[in-house]
């Protein structure tokens, strides 16, 4: 053992409904030494995300393993190597990986993580737009919508960490873009700041697919080209009332139903997709990593430049974890979560 310890969030019983402060438990550990081809990485920054609560449903079968109780969660993290038992891995250098979140170190593969230079971009941001978040955004539009300029665009969960990238993507590429988000105030970022052309607040519809149809057919009375699915619910139906001829539809994530306790019904109008001849393709962002030299090379110089713009919602300590992974399913957060869980630098 390396004479340290380790707070580590156990789960300690799955959660019906919406997820619950009482459902975590903090246990202090021993922290191994890393063995052959290994590293040793003390968390600097942890993120939640809405794929998580997938994972806290053993009865789903899904593209990624369950939690199981009484081990530590686990999700993307950037850290700083502490011992380092790998070649190309130094005391010091600072890496970024999907394993190691939820506890304050982490040891295991080296090739689970990639070198980050914190020079570069702020290492939360390897989180975020130059990371899960930002390649999600980045391959769900290049890879399956294809935007072209002068079509019309549609973002759901457009304040969020993914729809503030792909709107932003969108008005590099051209597009009209219609974005929702839970506020006024997230309304008004992502016009302002983002350069979304239409913003609504989806609560002002009361749940209402009609209301909202009928004003996304005066916003695009031609019909909305391309479309990202980050929510799902009353919010779907309406755009495939006002999807056009040859529409691309990205399915992300339905964040709406992630807690739902019985299945929702599903739209009622999806034979709109036959006679207009939608592509309809959902997706994850392991499909595209083969990719992730190409998404670097394209976000990485529209961040440098400003071109892409990125906001944060900070929670302090391994704590606050908990109270940021709820928070994802009432609308608390702006843009990307992220959990600072120790000090930048050793």
């Amino acid at each position: 053992m390396t004479g340290l310890k380790s707070r580590e969030i156990h789960l300690k019983e799955y959660p019906k409904g919406a997820p619950t402060a009482d459902l975590y438990e903090i246990k202090e550990v021993d922290v191994r030494e890393p063995g052959e081809g290994e590293v040793l990485i003390r968390i600097v920054w942890m993120t939640v995300d809405p794929y998580m609560r997938g994972r806290m449903r053993p009865d789903v079968k899904s593209y990624i393993p369950p939690f199981q109780l009484g081990e530590p969660l686990d999700g993307g993290a950037v850290g700083q190597v502490v011992k380092s038992n790998a070649e190309g891995f130094a005391e010091g250098d600072y890496v970024v990986g999907f394993n190691g979140g939820w506890r304050e170190y982490y040891t295991g593969p080296a090739e689970a993580y990639t070198k980050v230079d914190p020079n570069l971009a702020p290492l939360s941001a390897y989180l975020g737009v130059l990371g899960m978040p930002g390649m999600t955004a980045w391959a769900g539009v290049t890879q399956i919508m294809e935007p072209k300029e002068g079509e019309t665009m549609m973002v759901t969960g457009a304040a969020g960490a993914v729809g503030s990238i792909v709107c932003q993507i969108g008005k590099l590429k051209g597009c009209k873009v219609i974005g929702s988000a839970g506020s006024q105030e997230k309304c008004d970022w992502i016009t302002s700041e983002l350069g979304v052309d239409v913003a609504y607040n989806y609560k002002d519809f009361d749940g209402s697919s009609a209301k909202l149809s009928k004003f996304l057919a005066e916003q695009a009375p031609k019909g909305i080209d391309t479309y990202f699915e980050n929510v799902g619910g009353f919010q779907l139906e309406a755009l495939l009332n006002n999807i056009g001829f040859g529409g691309r539809i990205a399915l992300c994530g339905m964040i709406s139903v992630y807690n739902n306790t019985d299945p929702e019904p599903g739209p009622a109008n999806l034979t709109n997709l036959i006679g207009r001849g939608v592509l309809v393709r959902g997706f994850i962002v392991s499909n595209y990593m083969n990719l992730m030299t190409q998404f670097f090379g394209e976000m990485g110089p529209w961040v440098a430049s400003g071109k892409v713009k990125f906001r944060e919602t900070v929670y302090e300590g391994l704590d606050s974890a908990p109270e940021a992974f709820a928070g994802l399913f009432t609308g608390d957060n702006t843009g990307k979560v992220v959990i600072r869980v120790g000090p930048d630098s050793m």
